[in-house]
């Protein structure tokens, strides 16, 4: 696996790079070697925020990880992606065509053992046309992290959300 280190609001030492090497070295039984691996090191204030980004045949590996310590977002950042793919390898790449960035070892691996995704609700509701700003109320009133939308606008299927510091998302379909 190839890395990518970039610094954001700092420099990136050596150490700091050799920590990210070395961890992140662990994720070697899942990738093939011409696999990128693309790192941000940020700080604000005394938060320490590592992000990393692993493009793989048309999807992508994420996790963003923030603490006190680099060393400690480091950590828990590697253990996130393992984590992410044992629990969901069958989700990310279809059994049916190749492996891509993926080691066969990991393809041939089960790891959803004891952990099974499983739908345990569904729900119907009408859809009535309303502007992003109004669906944003919407999920306020009802306590939700999201809310799904016909945009009255551009009469698609769109998703506002809630992010960090109280603001808001809207997912749009490409045209």
């Amino acid at each position: 696996m190839r890395f990518i280190i970039v610094g954001k609001n700092m420099s990136v030492t050596p150490a700091l790079e050799s920590a990210v090497k070395d961890k992140l070295s662990k994720l070697d039984k899942f990738f093939n070697q011409d696999t990128e691996a693309h790192v941000t090191l940020s700080t604000i204030k005394d938060r320490h925020k590592i992000e990393v980004t692993i493009p793989v045949k048309g999807k992508i590996i994420r996790s963003e990880q923030v603490s006190n310590d680099m060393y400690v977002s480091i950590d828990l950042v590697e253990e996130v992606i393992e984590r992410q793919l044992k629990k969901y390898k069958n989700k990310i790449i279809d059994r049916h065509q190749s492996g891509g960035s993926f080691q066969d070892a990991y393809m041939d691996a089960d790891y959803m053992d004891d952990e099974e995704i499983r739908i345990v609700r569904s729900k119907q509701f009408d859809m009535k046309p309303m502007y992003p700003e109004d669906a944003c109320v919407q999920m306020e009133l009802l306590g939700h992290s999201f809310y799904v939308f016909l945009n009255a606008e551009t009469e698609q299927i769109n998703v506002v959300y809630k992010r960090k510091g109280n603001t808001y998302g809207l997912i749009e379909p490409e045209v």
